[in-house]
């Protein structure tokens, strides 16, 4: 189920809110979000709800047992176990096909190569479970001895198939005890009402201009490049953003608090910044779990940083592209480490803003070509060696047609919404005013985004299928 759909909006999500409000207690209140989250699941992969279940029955028992042998041996055992089954499921299911194509062009081998569909949200509830399983073997939390709570903590449908990464730690008390207060709610729809604004009237409108140079990279200019994958990289932005700003408002409704995912990343003014501001729960899961794993018995500090972003391009696909677009941002991270943050800061603040959007947008565009032909295609018209010159006739009229979208969608990348509070709450006595007009700008963007909705086609949140 997609939360840009109607159906969802107005059907799916009153019918859990109404259940849920009927339910007295926390228990019955769990029991109502573990069936509709458990439907949403199954809505959409009704095969692969039975994956999801044995993920947790596996990760649960393991928990027990590390609570049970803590510092006795067997935690360690049952963590190495866990951990293995979990990456043992993600290797199967996403990559066991890249293995079989990549020893068959290597080896000139006939391996069959196995065609299996990816299981909505894998990669998510697979990093959830293993932060779950570290975090008990580290003492960082204790394990969870219902299995409907764990169950309820994997299988959230807020946040189960596209994230955030949602740590047991962030949300362990409010399983068992929450309460859920008009600011709450307030709060909740007004985020719902922006992260379905940014998916629908932005990413998917991005998307119509993007895919026009990009998905023909042979015939565009080089203007139509930087053009297509300028529009690409806000296209993510808004569409995964946007996804996140519905999970956390719809955790908030509910009476659970997620950590954000995105802090206006695009104002960055170097790469290591950028990804303190972007899909910021993959970023700490590798910082925390990644980062410090023994290299040949040793922590080293370079070895550990390429690994994170080895396995940062690995987590987001099957394909040599990803891996070559993770390597690049730790070549450049790596970069900004021996300069230092000191030396970093005496850089012009304009050069760091055009040195690190450059840098950005063409990992855009990495990011975007699985074909590594056509990544390399794409590289020559960026560059001006493509055939097409540097601009066209429609290169021109498209960006006439798109200007006040281009326009709004660059404004839109800047804290507006923070800012304007700030300068409200200076101004207005009343928190009621800021509050009553949050809701009509929150209501406003529902009745727009829903007109836009109807009989029209809505591409899938891009985060779907990693």
């Amino acid at each position: 189920m997609v939360f840009s759909r109607l159906f969802f909006i107005y059907i799916f999500l009153p019918l859990c809110l109404l259940c849920y409000a009927a339910a007295r207690g926390i228990k019955q209140k769990n029991t109502v979000l573990i069936f509709f989250s458990l439907v949403f699941y199954a809505w959409g992969e009704p095969v692969y709800i039975f994956l999801m279940l044995l993920t947790a029955v596996v990760n649960y028992t393991a928990g027990l047992i590390i609570g049970k042998y803590q510092g006795k041996g067997g935690d360690t055992a049952a963590t190495a176990a866990a951990v293995a089954y979990d990456l043992l499921m993600l290797g199967i299911f996403k990559y066991s096909g890249f293995i079989a194509e990549n020893i068959n062009a290597l080896f000139s081998c006939s391996i069959p190569v196995p065609d299996i569909r990816l299981p909505i949200g894998i990669s998510f509830y697979t990093f959830q479970t293993i932060s779950y399983i570290i975090d008990c073997h580290w003492e960082k939390v204790k394990p969870q001895k219902s299995f409907k709570n764990f169950l309820l903590f994997l299988t959230l449908f807020p946040q189960l198939v596209a994230g955030p990464i949602v740590r047991y730690s962030t949300i362990e008390k409010e399983i068992e005890s929450r309460t859920v207060e008009l600011r709450d709610i307030s709060y909740g729809f007004n985020r719902i009402a922006l992260g379905l604004a940014k998916k629908v009237l932005l990413a998917d409108q991005l998307n119509i201009i993007s895919e026009s140079f990009l998905g023909n990279i042979g015939g565009s200019t080089a203007f139509g490049a930087w053009y297509g994958v300028i529009a690409y990289g806000m296209r993510i932005y808004f569409d995964f953003s946007g996804y996140s700003d519905i999970a956390i408002g719809l955790g908030r409704v509910f009476g659970f608090h997620f950590d954000e995912n995105f802090n206006h990343p695009f104002i960055c003014k170097d790469i290591t910044e950028f990804w303190q501001r972007w899909h910021i729960s993959l970023s700490t899961f590798f910082r925390d779990y990644v980062l410090y794993i023994p290299i040949f018995g040793k922590r080293r500090k370079y070895g550990g940083l390429f690994l994170v972003w080895l396995c940062t391009g690995i987590w987001h696909g099957a394909s040599w592209n990803f891996i070559i677009w993770g390597l690049y941002y730790g070549v450049f991270v790596f970069i900004e480490m021996k300069i230092g943050k000191k030396k970093m800061k005496k850089i012009p603040v304009v050069i760091r803003h055009i040195y690190s959007k450059f840098v950005i947008f063409i990992g855009f565009g990495i990011f975007y070509f699985e074909d590594i032909g056509k990544l390399g295609t794409f590289f020559k018209t960026a560059f001006g060696f493509g055939k097409n010159g540097f601009i066209a006739v429609q290169d021109r009229i498209s960006l006439i047609n798109n200007m006040y979208l281009l326009i709004i969608a660059v404004i839109c990348c800047f804290p507006i919404i923070s800012t304007i509070k700030k300068v409200s709450d200076k101004r207005f006595a009343s928190k009621a005013v800021i509050s009553s007009t949050a809701a009509v700008a929150a209501a406003l963007l529902l009745v727009i985004t829903s007109i836009m909705l109807v009989d029209s086609t809505t591409h899938p949140f891009l985060y779907y299928r990693f």
